[in-house]
């Protein structure tokens, strides 16, 4: 290459060798990370129309997620939940979730929505009082997975005994199914439709904020993280070229 010539080192190809499979595996993942994510926030979308489809004597395990759904069943308002780790634009809360127990026994977990955080652990919200008098409904809303955390050390199952209602993060079903003492609780729960949705069945036990959004962060955000680890790879070549370009000796200039 002119006066110089292009002597790299065996450590230094080594190196760059590792470190350039490293980044393009990294930048696929975050890329087949985004299409499943445009997968999951296409049938969010998708799901957004039309009118409820009553859900019958079908389990809520059985159809797709997000479906909407129309259920009929009794409250269980005695036995609610706290969701704990469900900030809102900035502030600390719970989502509410209360058992709904269906004509054939089982048990679908609807999620009310979110609530403020009062400021103090051993000060709960009232959960009961905007229930009272209330026993069977006609509800709508989407199914949908629980929450999952990042990390297992931010979940904490459920207590099995103690007073109403109980704080939970990131439960799994059976844990819920556990402390509720119920053996036929559904693994989906039901987001509750937010007030003025077309088609939605709503009533005064449902005056928690509902605003509800796609799972996680947008695909764009994994497409630009695989773009960026794709251009370490380019960056990464390139310093490697320029830094094992050395000048040629004098012997070797013709």
């Amino acid at each position: 290459m002119g006066r110089r010539v292009f002597a790299p080192s065996l450590l230094m190809t080594a190196l760059t060798c590792l470190l350039l499979v490293l980044f393009v595996i990294l930048g696929r993942w975050q890329w087949h990370r985004a299409e499943t994510k445009q997968v999951i926030w296409g049938q969010f979308e998708r799901s957004s129309t039309g009118a409820p489809r009553p859900l019958g004597a079908q389990s809520a395990d059985e159809l797709p997620r997000f479906s909407r759904v129309a259920v009929s069943g009794q409250w269980l308002s005695e036995t609610q939940f706290l969701l704990d780790n469900r900030p809102r634009d900035g502030r600390p809360g719970y989502e509410v979730l209360t058992p709904l127990r269906r004509a054939d026994g089982r048990v679908l977990l609807v999620n009310r929505g979110w609530v403020a955080f009062t400021g103090y652990r051993d000060r709960l919200p009232d959960l009961r009082s905007a229930m009272a008098g209330q026993s069977s409904a006609i509800v709508t809303g989407r199914l949908d997975e629980l929450p999952t955390a990042g990390l297992t050390a931010g979940r904490a199952a459920p207590p099995l005994r103690g007073p109403w209602p109980r704080v939970t993060s990131y439960p799994r079903s059976a844990e819920l199914a556990a402390s509720l003492g119920e053996r036929r609780v559904e693994r989906r729960v039901l987001l509750l439709d937010p007030p003025g949705r077309a088609g939605a069945q709503t009533g005064p036990q449902d005056g928690y904020a509902r605003d509800w959004k796609p799972p996680g962060r947008p695909p764009a955000q994994n497409w630009s993280y695989a773009v960026q680890w794709w251009s370490f790879g380019v960056l990464l070549l390139v310093l490697y070229v320029a830094l094992n370009l050395r000048p040629a000796k004098k012997g070797n200039e013709n």
